[in-house]
C-alpha cells in the first residue's frame, strides 16, 4: 500500500492542538512538507519543532475572518493536501441560538473552507493530485443533542463537500469528510465542563454516560483520527471520494 507523501505539501488548519496537531505529525511522518495554520503563532512554532523532517512552515490568521485567511495563503504557494479543521461553536439548543451565532459559525466553517479550496484548486489541478479532507462531526449522520448550531453548519459542510467531490474528481482531486466521535481533546473537555455546569451533574458521571454509548468503551486519541485523515491524504486512497468516514469507536447508530 502506497502511503508515502514524499514530495507533497500539506496545509493543516487548526494545527496548534488536538486533531489538527496530531494530523500534522502524522502527515510529516509520511514525508509531507507541512504548513501549520491557526491563529496562535507561538503554539504553531512549538508544533513545528516537533515535526519530523524539514521544509515545514507556519501561517497565521483568525478563522473568523475569511479575508484574513485568504490573504495568509495568497503567497504560500501550491499544496497537494488541504485539511480543513477548526474549533466548533458553543453548545445549546438550536431554537435558542441567536441568528448571529449561525452566521458566525457558517462563516468560520463553510466560508473559510471554501476560500481555501478556491485558493488551492489551481495548484492541485496542475499537479494532478489533490486531497481535500474536512474534519467535521458524526452529527452529519445523527444530530447531537444540545449542539444545535454545530449540527446545522456541519451538515452544510458535508453537503458542500459531496458536491465538490462530484465537480473536482476529473482533475484527480478527492474530497472527503472525517467524522470524529468522542475524542480526547480540549473541545471534549469544554463540552463536558459546560454540560456539568448546566446540569449540576459530576463530570465523571457525564463521561461514564458518554462512554456507555461507545462500543469500544473509550474515547479516541487524536492520533487515531489523524491516521484516518492521513490515509485519505495518501496515494492509497486515490479512488475514495465523497464519503463521510466516522472515527467514533462504533458510536454512530446509522449506516
Amino acid at each position: 500500500m502506497d502511503l508515502s507523501l514524499q514530495g507533497k505539501r500539506a496545509l493543516v488548519c487548526g494545527s496548534s492542538q488536538g486533531i489538527g496537531r496530531a494530523t500534522a505529525l502524522e502527515l510529516a511522518e509520511l514525508g509531507a512538507d507541512v504548513t501549520l495554520f491557526a491563529r496562535d503563532a507561538a503554539k504553531l512554532e512549538q508544533v513545528r519543532a516537533e515535526l519530523p523532517g524539514s521544509g515545514h512552515s507556519v501561517l497565521t490568521a483568525d478563522f473568523t475572518d475569511p479575508d484574513a485567511v485568504k490573504a495568509a495563503v495568497s503567497g504560500a504557494g501550491s499544496f497537494h493536501i488541504l485539511v480543513n479543521n477548526t474549533g466548533g461553536p458553543p453548545g445549546g439548543p438550536a431554537h435558542q441560538a441567536e441568528p448571529a451565532a449561525y452566521e458566525a459559525t457558517f462563516r468560520q466553517h463553510l466560508i473559510v473552507n471554501h476560500v481555501l479550496v478556491r485558493a488551492l484548486i489551481p495548484g492541485m489541478r496542475e499537479a494532478g493530485y489533490g486531497r481535500i479532507i474536512n474534519v467535521i462531526s458524526t452529527s452529519v449522520k445523527e444530530p447531537i443533542r444540545d449542539l444545535g448550531v454545530s449540527n446545522t453548519v456541519r451538515g452544510a459542510v458535508a453537503n458542500w463537500a459531496k458536491t465538490l467531490a462530484g465537480e473536482l474528481g476529473t482533475w484527480g482531486i478527492t474530497v472527503n469528510n472525517v467524522l470524529p466521535g468522542f475524542t480526547a481533546t480540549q473541545r471534549l473537555d469544554y463540552i463536558f465542563d459546560t454540560k456539568a455546569q448546566k446540569t449540576g451533574k459530576p463530570r465523571n458521571e457525564l463521561e461514564a454516560a458518554a462512554l456507555g454509548t461507545v462500543p469500544l468503551g473509550r474515547f479516541a486519541k487524536p492520533s487515531e483520527v489523524a491516521a484516518a485523515i492521513a490515509f485519505l491524504a495518501s496515494p492509497a486512497a486515490s479512488y475514495i471520494t465523497g464519503i463521510n468516514l466516522p472515527v467514533d469507536g462504533g458510536r454512530t447508530g446509522s449506516l
